[in-house]
């Protein structure tokens, strides 16, 4: 063992894999080159059929709508609500940074933000 180098593959056997593999190589390239002739032939683009049968396209997906709250099309509302449970809006604001920041020293939890989306009545802060 000392005469096969410090880590005890003996030249003969490393040049053995190497040409092994070459071959087998070689083997692989010849099969690949008549399966490209045969695509060829069938008159279906060589490359694009090959590659198209390993690679998959990723599709990218679909972007989801905006919502209204993402479009601004709507207002931020802060509203209270009431013994009876209806919502009785207190003030409203065109973004919600606006509306967390006037909200924010709020102590009572009757007090709430949401975004409310035009056409949408401020019956629906109501608790059922």
């Amino acid at each position: 063992m000392a005469t096969n180098g410090p880590f005890g593959i003996d030249p003969e056997d490393f040049e053995r894999a190497l040409r092994e593999a070459g071959n087998e190589l070689r083997g692989l390239v010849g099969k690949a080159g008549g399966y490209l002739e045969r695509v060829d032939q069938v008159g279906v683009g060589s490359l694009t059929s090959l590659l198209g049968q390993f690679v998959q396209q990723q599709r990218q997906p679909e972007p989801e709508p905006a919502t209204a709250g993402e479009t601004g099309s709507g207002v931020w509302a802060i509203y209270t609500i009431e013994d009876n449970g209806q919502a009785r809006v207190d003030q409203v604001f065109p973004n919600e940074l606006e509306a967390l920041r006037a909200h924010r020293d709020n102590t009572d939890d009757r007090r709430r933000v949401r975004f409310l989306p035009y056409g949408v009545p401020a019956s629906v802060l109501d608790t059922p």
